[in-house]
């Protein structure tokens, strides 16, 4: 239930995907929140209450809460709590770039007080908060533990998902001290609706996310390439996931795809892979899973090849259309998405690309879904947004489409290949 008498301040550093429901969920909840964010526009936006978040429900959330955004580092005076919810990218190695979380904690060494409860929900591999953010925050002069509290709960936002959402999910929180770590806790208690987990230490904190994320990277390694060998066999992957999910007890099903997109499972594994391999361990297992998952796009391209090779038809010249730029169905959120690489690969061979997606218009090169079909003598499924998946297929068939590469299975398989047109999934 919303608090109207709390008089905490909170300071949102990072108004993205991850910090500004929290800050609208911190407000809601009664507190003062304050957000800082670098990008002006954003905050421009903020304040008008216009949400550089396309979310439905972030955009009505923001409506209804006060939320001060500003690009005034010295915000962070005001603050008894601060929430860092910066971007962790990775560079071209894929290795974890923390220039966002450093750039973050030299801001607040800048304007730290006694007393300030700092919460890092950035992403980063084990040890970055104690390694590299804490001896940052201590140029200040205050001493951790003592002056200061640093905790660490790892982000859990999964966009467009209508059961889990920053409200109700449950969170893991780590500590540097226990006095911090209370503190941390009970601050999540007050605005959450889900459990709230203390952790023994702020590194077992960042690893519960990298090993939530991970598992699910190795599972869907494991399926893509059960998707390629069951293509060589002749059986049906997707059939085979839905026999083998009727066991009630020791299995998860995980569906293969055209790849892997996101901010975190494509990433994640990478954040562990390298503080492991600092520490003198090699993770073999994760690597091999990463390296299965960023060849899938190429897999979906050789399986397009395959079947024009059956109407003894060119790639060169040829028309295909790719539905969809985001990497999560029904979400504009294109980080990581597999259609890059997918469209990287297809222009390498010289094909002429007719591109559409409802949640990216301006990126797309025709007006709507019928048009892009019209065109288009090849459809190549990369998101399955549900105006994908509800197609009518009779289009399909009254277009002249010769060939459906299924990125995401989402379509009728048995359907398709009656009409005459040539259907290939990803393991299908």
């Amino acid at each position: 239930m919303t608090n109207k008498n709390k008089t905490e301040n909170v300071v949102v550093i990072g108004l993205g995907y991850v910090g500004l429901p929290l800050a609208c969920l911190a407000a809601e909840k009664g507190y003062h929140v304050f957000g800082l964010e670098k990008d002006k526009e954003k905050v421009d936006m903020i304040n008008k209450k216009e949400s550089p978040v396309k979310e439905k429900e972030v955009i009505e959330w923001l409506k209804k809460v006060d939320i001060e955004a500003t690009t005034d580092s010295s915000i962070i005076k005001k603050a008894d709590i601060v929430m860092v919810c910066v971007p962790t990218p990775v560079d071209k190695e894929y290795m974890p770039d923390l220039t966002p979380i450093k750039s973050a904690a030299s801001s607040l060494a800048e304007h730290l007080k006694k007393d300030q409860l700092i919460i890092f929900e950035s992403t980063v591999n084990p040890g970055v908060c104690q390694e590299v953010v804490l001896p940052i925050l201590e140029k200040s002069g205050l001493k951790a533990g003592q002056d200061f509290y640093l905790a660490h709960c790892p982000e859990r936002i999964d966009p467009g998902n209508k059961k889990w959402n920053v409200r109700n999910i449950p969170r893991v929180v780590g500590a540097y001290a226990k006095e911090g770590l209370e503190k941390a806790v009970k601050f999540y208690q007050s605005i959450l609706e889900g459990q709230v987990r203390p952790m023994k230490s702020l590194k077992e904190a960042e690893a519960t996310k990298i090993v939530e994320n991970t598992f699910r990277d190795i599972n869907i390694a494991f399926v893509n390439e059960l998707a390629r060998s069951f293509d060589k066999l002749g059986i049906d992957v997707y059939d085979v996931i839905q026999g083998a999910s009727t066991k009630p007890f020791a299995f998860m099903a995980h569906y293969p795809s055209i790849g892997v997109g996101g901010h975190c499972i494509p990433v994640d594994p990478y954040y562990l892979i390298k503080r492991a391999k600092s520490a003198g361990f090699d993770h073999k297992f994760l690597k091999l899973a990463r390296e299965i998952n960023k060849s899938m796009p190429g897999y979906a391209v050789n399986q397009l090849m395959l079947a024009l090779n059956q109407i003894n038809k060119s790639i060169k010249g040829t028309k295909i259309g790719l539905l969809g730029i985001s990497y999560k169905a029904n979400v504009s959120d294109k980080r990581e998405t597999p259609f890059s690489d997918i469209q990287k690969l297809i222009k390498e061979l010289d094909a002429d690309l007719l591109i559409y997606d409802p949640y990216f218009k301006k990126e797309s090169n025709v007006k709507n879904l019928d048009e892009l079909i019209e065109k288009s003598e090849v459809l190549v499924v990369v998101t399955n947004h549900n105006e994908f998946v509800n197609v009518d297929l009779n289009k399909l068939k009254d277009n002249n489409i010769k060939i459906i590469i299924d990125g995401k299975n989402c379509l009728n398989k048995e359907k398709i290949e009656e009409m005459g047109i040539i259907y290939k999934g990803m393991g299908r």
